[in-house]
């Protein structure tokens, strides 16, 4: 299925009754809008962006994580954040959080690295998001030198976040599972960053996929820290991406508890890998 024919599917997700038993009821211990990670659907977003937040919002999705601002420039699919805040607002839905690509700063000067992250301060807050979130760590730096730099960086990078009002946190994936120094990567980000300056956005997918860890024993490892969710499934027999429900993660069994998280959204993804109806 292409990523736009995803948005003419609103049984996808919707009128699953495992979406329905398996995320709604096991989030119990506060109303989270129902968020959806807009890389989900790039392709649409890219041609069309207003009429596929409409087919969205029409699905029921409440929340958006953005992906892809253009620092430089100060747009969102090529909107400036007012506008694209309009945008939203007209629609009645809202933005808690982005991907950012504050990922391009490991190597860069003092000065474009304040630059880059002020103007992704600038916004996120114009925007509304709370949260300015590390996407992921370019596969040079998967060694313990990449992962001493990378703490460097989370930290300088969340400090001056924080500062400004916003909250940082770092996406996984599972390279973060992996071992360096014969500690896991993502050990060297819970234990080695400072807990005010970075949280972390725990995608479920790429825990069970690593197979170290289940994702309630990560949780387990820094209470409180994970504030953001990314939920998708996995193929049974490739371990690809799979519509929410068509794969091998039972939600019912591995979903942490909301409160012992720090949750306070979740978004749902699937990255590729469409049924073709």
């Amino acid at each position: 299925m292409d990523r736009r024919d995803f948005l003419k599917s609103s049984s996808l997700l919707f009128s699953s009754p495992f979406f329905c038993s398996s995320i709604s009821e096991l989030i119990t211990s506060t109303k989270y809008k129902t968020g959806l990670q807009l890389f989900s659907v790039r392709d649409a977003m890219e041609n069309n962006p207003i009429d596929t937040l409409i087919s969205l919002k029409k699905m029921g999705y409440e929340d958006f994580e953005t992906y892809g601002y253009d620092a430089l420039n100060k747009k969102y699919y090529g909107f400036s954040p007012l506008d694209f805040k309009s945008i939203l607002n007209d629609l009645d839905v809202s933005t808690y959080s982005g991907h950012y690509d504050v990922n391009s700063l490991m190597e860069v000067s003092e000065d474009n690295l304040k630059k880059h992250v002020d103007s992704c301060i600038d916004g996120a807050h114009a925007l509304g998001n709370k949260y300015i979130v590390y996407p992921m760590l370019d596969s040079k730096y998967h060694t313990v030198q990449g992962y001493k730099l990378l703490i460097n960086k989370l930290n300088q990078i969340g400090q001056r976040i924080t500062k400004a009002g916003l909250g940082f946190a770092y996406h996984n994936f599972d390279y973060d599972f992996n071992l360096y120094e014969n500690k896991l990567g993502i050990d060297w980000i819970i234990n080695e960053t400072n807990p005010e300056w970075v949280k972390l956005q725990v995608d479920f997918y790429w825990v069970m996929r690593s197979g170290k860890l289940s994702p309630k024993q990560l949780i387990e490892r820094s209470k409180g820290r994970f504030k953001l969710w990314h939920i998708k499934d996995m193929d049974v027999l490739t371990k690809d991406y799979t519509e929410l429900g068509n794969g091998s993660i039972d939600y019912k069994k591995v979903l942490p508890d909301a409160s012992i998280s720090g949750l306070e959204h979740y978004y749902i993804e699937q990255g590729g890998n469409y049924k073709i109806n």
